[in-house]
């Protein structure tokens, strides 16, 4: 929608599924189990995809968002940075007027043409993936497949683009970090390891597992953790970081999350200013698997039913909601990056 002439979407694309990590609590899930047990329900993600639309349908809807009321891409997978066509993908929006972000596992980082040409094409903001000071941890967490590639070369990969960038503006450059029950001692120690590598911002947010997911006892946050969780957040706040790091509120809003894992949000922006986009072209009002189960067959659409003008065109998404969850919270930093954008020191409140 476009609010007196204002552009007033977000999009977060799941652009390609495909991804050189193995994150053993992925939202894709993992090779492992899906190699056994193949999903196929409306909106399950596979790294084993083979519906991942052609490259023609994605430059098609890319297009089509000049002039719409799309202001901001995110750019996430899978890994987009390992698609070939992703730097001409992100020439037409930016092209096109749109702001974007690419979130990244950081590695790809390590091509000095790649970081040097994130730069030269005014790429917003990178969201790198790092999820502790303790390499060993990350790496355990988040394998990659070649059984090479880990934390040094994340942390190799978010230098090479802060040195490419040099005293450009842009782009932001941040760190994302997955707290769960075994790292969330990490988590003031990781923001000031963002800090030092030059970074703008740092978030991190809490795993979002499904109740019956193998990892969900050993990782998931419970209430046993926030006074632990909060004392993190309070040591990251007082250390005046020069990043930026989510709205003072953020925190309540992740132990309201743990506290009560299904609630009710009022004035979601999910559907309204926030849509997710699947590889196979699927849009859904938000991320969250509640709301995705939720959706009826008369509401689940495509990137192929029309031009981004005609599926994002109309204020009729869910206004209230009673699917709150974990999946929410991690969706409020993202409708902050006017914020990220907009200052590369200092904390939000």
């Amino acid at each position: 929608m476009i609010r007196g002439g204002e552009k007033a979407v977000t999009l977060l694309w799941a652009l390609r599924s495909p991804c050189p990590l193995s994150c053993r609590y992925c939202y894709f899930g993992t090779i492992e189990e899906h190699r056994d047990s193949p999903v196929t329900g409306p909106g399950t993600l596979s790294h084993l995809s083979r519906n991942d639309l052609p490259a023609a349908d994605v430059f098609a809807f890319a297009r089509s968002i000049a002039g719409s009321a799309v202001k901001r891409v995110f750019l996430a997978g899978g890994e987009p940075l390992v698609w070939p066509p992703v730097l001409r993908l992100i020439e037409v929006l930016k092209g096109g007027g749109v702001q974007v972000v690419v979130a990244t596992n950081g590695i790809p980082l390590n091509r000095p043409d790649l970081a040097r040409a994130l730069v030269d094409l005014q790429v917003d903001a990178v969201s790198v993936s790092l999820d502790s000071v303790d390499a060993a941890y990350n790496d355990a967490w988040r394998p990659a497949r070649n059984g090479k590639d880990g934390w040094q070369q994340v942390i190799d990969g978010i230098g090479s683009l802060v040195a490419a960038r040099g005293a450009a503006p842009a782009p932001r450059v941040g760190v994302y970090m997955v707290v769960t029950r075994h790292n969330l001692t990490d988590l003031a120690a990781t923001g000031r390891l963002a800090a030092d590598l030059g970074c703008d911002y740092f978030v991190p947010q809490p795993v979002a597992l499904d109740p019956d997911h193998t990892l969900h006892r050993q990782l998931a946050l419970t209430t046993d953790d926030l006074p632990g969780l909060g004392q993190q957040f309070a040591a990251l706040a007082d250390a005046q970081l020069p990043v930026w790091t989510p709205r003072a509120s953020y925190p309540g809003q992740v132990a309201d999350a743990v506290r009560v894992p299904t609630g009710f949000v009022r004035g979601c922006f999910g559907g309204r200013s926030l849509f997710f986009i699947e590889p196979d072209g699927s849009v859904w009002d938000c991320p969250s698997s509640l709301r995705i189960a939720a959706t009826p067959s008369s509401r689940r659409r495509t990137i192929l039913d029309g031009t981004a003008a005609q599926l994002f065109a109309a204020d009729d998404g869910c206004a209230d909601c009673p699917l709150f969850s974990v999946d929410c919270v991690n969706m409020w930093p993202l409708m902050d990056f006017d914020q990220v954008l907009s200052t590369s020191t200092g904390t939000a409140s």
